[in-house]
């Protein structure tokens, strides 16, 4: 049932918002120079590599790292808007419609994030695929805390269910309405 219903999340959203998706796109480009669409090698399910597409919030030439790890003098005045609004995690909607993503789980990791990979393991959050929001994403886990991270997906793991999925979606647009 899960994997239905992201097949017609992300199709309703490719289909009903790509104009959106290619208007920000648009912006982006009027702003800085290089693609508007930024595709990273990240881990997904059974630590399988795929490419995640987003749109460009930070200079081009930017180092592929967590983001975390990078200075807010990286994001463009666009990307700002972008990441506060999440519009930026639109084109995830081709990840969710090719398998590689759900609209709810843990966040994919970098492959050099050694430490993450390390706790993920230990708590077998691998065996389900990545999430464009997921549990420690609404409780403010991030990647710079990778042992409570892990803890924490491997929670939504044990726990699973489309009420929770509904819940955690719920939750992201909450917090994204706030901001």
């Amino acid at each position: 049932m899960k994997r239905l219903i992201d097949i017609i999340a992300s199709a309703a959203v490719l289909a009903f918002l790509w104009p959106a998706i290619l208007l920000l796109a648009l912006l982006i480009r009027l702003e800085t120079p290089g693609n508007p669409f930024f595709g990273q090698v990240r881990l997904g399910r059974d630590e399988r590599p795929f490419t995640i597409w987003k749109l460009r919030t930070m200079h081009a030439g930017t180092p592929h790292r967590g983001t975390h790890e990078i200075g807010a003098d990286a994001r463009t005045r666009m990307g700002a808007f972008l990441r506060r609004t999440k519009c930026d995690e639109l084109p995830q909607a081709l990840n969710i419609l090719l398998g590689d993503m759900s609209l709810v789980g843990p966040r994919p990791c970098l492959p050099s994030q050694d430490a993450v990979i390390a706790e993920r393991r230990r708590q077998g959050v691998f065996a389900i695929r990545p999430g464009v929001t997921g549990l420690s994403q609404i409780n403010g886990i991030d990647m710079s805390r990778p042992a409570e991270l892990a803890v924490s997906d491997g929670e939504y793991m044990e726990r699973q269910s489309l009420m929770l999925d509904l819940q955690i979606c719920l939750r992201t647009v909450g917090r994204v309405l706030r901001r």
